[in-house]
């Protein structure tokens, strides 16, 4: 097995602990922001049945936004069902 593999080894060479901290925390948020994109996106559909696109119709479904608030403006689009 290669040096730094597993705990015993990862003892006698401690300069690797950093670059699996960072491994892991890189790791870490790339899937966060995929699970993210993929529950909180309106471009995604789980569920086909029950598709509603007035549901996104005065959310805010971006990252950060530091301009506006979402929840204060109508949409100027049309109404779906109408």
């Amino acid at each position: 097995m290669m040096q730094g593999m597993n705990l015993k080894t990862l003892k006698k060479h401690p300069a690797l602990i950093p670059l699996y901290v960072c491994t892991a925390v890189g790791m870490s948020g790339a899937l966060y922001y995929t699970l993210r994109l993929a529950t909180r996106n309106p471009d995604v559909a789980w569920n086909r049945s029950q598709f509603s696109n007035e549901y996104y119709r005065n959310k805010q479904y971006k990252f950060y936004s530091s301009v506006r608030d979402y929840t204060n403006i109508d949409s100027p689009a049309p109404k779906y069902e109408e």
